[in-house]
């Protein structure tokens, strides 16, 4: 499916309607719900407060219909494509079984979009090399690239004029006391499919959404930015 394929399927769903797209569809998924991957290695369910606080977000910020409970769906079930937004994350080891491969390829070919993220913030870390060699195995060695930070997904909705916001991780110097640059993404047809971030949103977001309030900035911003990129590309 081309480009314009894609933004149909991912609007249609936004309504309700049921999207085919060759052997698998993009089912109603009206409003928009913040889908977990589960899959079978690793500690997928890492960061269990990312989700509603990102739901309190999207409602607080935007005009999108969303769902009050985000949920969780196994990466090797065709359930995967009920949802046009994906988030994946964990400290361990992740290895991806045959189906979960094929699935996760098929629905990212498909215009499906998965966002993962480095729960380590180590780029030495065993989540961050197997989860890029599993990246490698399953689009291609030289799949996955760095994202320009002039790239639109830093203007979606928020503007981030330098690129991806640092993590108060990164800037605390926990992990491997780097500040990561850029993030990187696995494009399909001229759009991210697949993002990758090792800076560790999921700790940055992990916490109740009442916290927000003692924030003089919401570090959640950038997380709105991603979902409106997956939805409207």
């Amino acid at each position: 499916a081309g480009r314009g394929v894609r933004r149909l399927l991912v609007l249609l769903s936004l309504l309700g309607a049921l999207a085919a797209s060759g052997s698998a569809a993009f089912r109603r998924a009206e409003p928009f719900t913040w889908a977990t991957a589960r899959y079978g290695s690793g500690d997928w369910d890492s960061a269990p407060l990312v989700p509603a606080n990102l739901v309190h977000s999207i409602a607080q910020y935007t005009s999108i219909p969303v769902a009050a409970r985000g949920v969780v769906v196994d990466l090797a079930s065709p359930e995967l494509f009920r949802y046009p937004f994906v988030f994946l994350t964990g400290h361990l080891p992740v290895r991806f079984d045959a189906r979960e491969s094929a699935n996760l390829r098929a629905y990212v070919e498909r215009g499906g979009f998965v966002f993962i993220d480095d729960h380590n913030h180590d780029v030495d870390g065993a989540f961050h090399k197997s989860a890029t060699a599993e990246i490698g195995r399953i689009f291609g060695a030289r799949a996955l690239r760095p994202i320009p930070n002039d790239h639109e997904l830093y203007r979606a909705f928020f503007r981030f004029p330098d690129g991806p916001p640092t993590t108060s991780h990164e800037l605390n110097g926990w992990g491997d006391n780097l500040v990561h640059e850029h993030l990187f993404g696995v494009t399909v047809d001229g759009r991210i499919g697949l993002l990758y971030s090792n800076k560790d949103y999921a700790s940055e977001w992990n916490y109740h959404p009442q916290n927000k309030r003692f924030q003089s900035i919401d570090n959640t911003r950038f997380g709105v930015n991603v979902v409106v990129y997956a939805l409207t590309r």
